[in-house]
């Protein structure tokens, strides 16, 4: 798809906004039908032209043009935006980011469209955070084509033990070792069924579970840092000072 011409009404969402010229702004846009897109809004900084334009709103955008950056004609919200807890809001830029870093512009991905609101609900709402954050990279790297092998060894195919240890090799899969290996990324069985069926609770299966999918991420991330993660740590260190 290329987003050209004229397009009304697409349910989409705010991912990041920066300045452009005096009163206006650019806007990276995550739709459902197009991907990811770049939109000027016009005018939009003026106090009497002001539109629902800001992270986590979901809305309903209509642009018109060609290219890569199009216009934004019009915008309404369609539903309330999460409220989530303040501590919680650096979580929902930190999806913003993996999306804006890893999809690229004009790829849909409706099914990933449809996680990510989810995500931004369980966020807001009275889900775990660190489950539904790894839940969301283990679907991002799926919907991109990167997906973790989470259920069957990738020597033989046998199904994953829970009780057994598996060292994870990243584009290869799970390999069955030693009870007493350790590594980076040598993980209980358990933990990568838990991924795999969303029922991470146990701290052993959540820090497995980060290892790894961070581990999965940073192959496609390069060696550009993820900011709100920066932003986070610091945080946290600056609170236990």
């Amino acid at each position: 798809m290329t987003g050209g011409g004229s397009v009304n009404l697409q349910p989409g969402w705010i991912l990041h906004r920066r300045p452009f010229r005096d009163t206006s702004e650019i806007h990276d846009v995550f739709t459902r039908d197009f991907g990811r897109i770049g939109v000027v809004s016009r005018g939009s900084r003026r106090a009497k032209r002001r539109l629902p334009l800001e992270p986590f709103v979901p809305l309903l955008l209509s642009w018109r043009g060609r290219g890569d950056l199009f216009t934004l004609t019009g915008a309404e919200t369609r539903g309330p935006a999460p409220r989530p807890p303040g501590g919680r809001l650096m979580s929902l830029f930190y999806v913003n980011e993996l999306i804006l870093r890893l999809v690229s512009r004009l790829d849909p991905h409706p099914g990933l469209f449809a996680h990510y609101g989810r995500t931004l609900a369980a966020l807001a709402g009275a889900e775990a955070e660190a489950p539904t954050l790894r839940y969301f990279e283990r679907d991002l790297l799926d919907e991109l084509g990167l997906g973790l092998s989470l259920d069957a060894s990738a020597d033989d195919g046998a199904p994953i033990d829970p009780e057994g240890r598996y060292d994870y090799v990243l584009e290869h899969g799970p390999r069955a070792v030693d009870a007493g290996r350790q590594g980076a990324l040598v993980l209980d069985g358990r933990t990568l069924l838990a991924l795999q069926d969303g029922v991470l609770e146990t701290p052993r299966d959540l820090e497995g579970a980060r290892r790894l999918t961070r581990a999965a991420l940073a192959q496609y991330l390069g060696d550009r840092p993820i900011r709100t993660r920066q932003v986070l740590q610091s945080m946290r260190s600056r609170a236990r000072r």
